[in-house]
């Protein structure tokens, strides 16, 4: 999903994102804002991810929607 497509569905990928990982604060997912690499790295860090598991849960997020 391209960069214009992710900003035009934030909310609900961000309603996604709070679901499924209520580590998240949703003032940490909006500074995101559609911002990929960002919302991955955040991940990372918050939770414990590797690189490779961030990617995969955006992607599995992404195609959700």
């Amino acid at each position: 999903m391209d960069k214009d497509r992710i900003e035009g569905k934030w909310t609900e990928i961000k309603g996604r994102i709070q679901e499924a990982y209520g580590d998240l604060t949703n003032d940490e997912i909006e500074e995101a804002k559609g911002d990929r690499a960002q919302l991955e790295g955040m991940m990372q860090q918050k939770l414990g991810k590797t690189k490779d598991e961030a990617r995969a849960a955006v992607d599995d997020i992404l195609n959700a929607i």
